[in-house]
């Protein structure tokens, strides 16, 4: 079933720039909105954002997926944005959801964006359940994308880095507050359901960090292998296979969908029978 499409959006973000979002909407009422964190350096329009947000709104869930400060079309300067701004981000992408839709009952993060919404989940009360894709346990790994630029960084206070044939800036700030940022207290106390999706053969973030985050969490609390697929989830399949998991997962926590009867999960029609 497809999507019933999408709606450009802007809204303010930490530092007060305009940020770039999509709103992928559920065909008729949406069960729930869910708020959708992409990789680092990525972009809402990045294959694993646009992938798994639509592939959930064909599951009744509409989905916000915005860019962070400076990157895919939202303004600002990357060089002046850190993990902890990021995480400021999300929390205004879910006061725009809360302000005009519904608050996100579901948070979703792909690599450091699952630390992101890690780290922002309890700031999100309405927020029942978190998924993650890839995540790394610790928002520090991240620095190993530019470890051989770190001494020019640390002596110059910035560094122009390559990640994935494109040129970033990175600012020693950015090192600080990624190494002061710690996820264990956010995902031990999360008090919602946590769904960890995460490859095998991850060759960025790899696997053991979905076990230190399994094990930092409480119950409910899930773990699913994605056999195969790289941390990009390039392969549409992959992509496809996570949105069937974190679907049939997150129903268990969403409300039912609109016109479900939620005790006996049947169809009602507008007389009750």
């Amino acid at each position: 079933m497809p999507s019933a499409g999408s709606t450009r959006i802007e809204f303010d973000g930490a530092h007060g720039d305009v940020l770039s979002a999509r709103l992928d909407h559920a065909p008729g009422r949406p069960r729930a909105y869910a708020l959708f964190a992409h990789c680092f350096t990525c972009s809402k329009d990045f294959v694993a954002s646009s992938r798994v947000a639509r592939g959930l709104a064909a599951h009744g869930v509409s989905v916000l997926r915005f860019d962070f400060t400076g990157l895919g079309n939202s303004a600002g300067d990357f060089a002046n944005t850190t993990f902890s701004s990021n995480v400021e981000d999300l929390l205004r992408a879910a006061d725009f959801l809360r302000r005009e839709h519904e608050a996100p009952a579901l948070l979703l993060g792909h690599s450091l964006g699952g630390a992101a919404v890690l780290a922002a989940a309890r700031r999100i009360p309405e927020a029942v359940a978190v998924a993650t894709i890839g995540a790394p346990a610790d928002p520090h790994h991240v620095t190993k994308l530019f470890a051989d630029q770190r001494e020019e960084i640390d002596a110059r206070g910035e560094a122009l880095v390559t990640l994935a044939g494109r040129s970033f800036r990175i600012r020693r700030e950015l090192l600080e507050d990624l190494s002061a940022a710690s996820l264990e207290p956010a995902v031990s106390n999360l008090g919602k359901a946590l769904l960890i999706l995460h490859s095998p053969v991850d060759q960025t973030v790899g696997i053991e960090n979905a076990s230190r985050l399994f094990q930092m969490a409480r119950h409910p609390k899930s773990f699913v292998a994605m056999g195969g697929a790289d941390h990009l989830l390039s392969r549409p399949e992959d992509a496809a296979y996570a949105v069937a998991i974190i679907a049939a997962w997150s129903s268990r926590f969403l409300p039912p969908e609109p016109g479900v009867d939620a005790i006996e999960g049947r169809r009602t029609s507008e007389t009750g029978h």
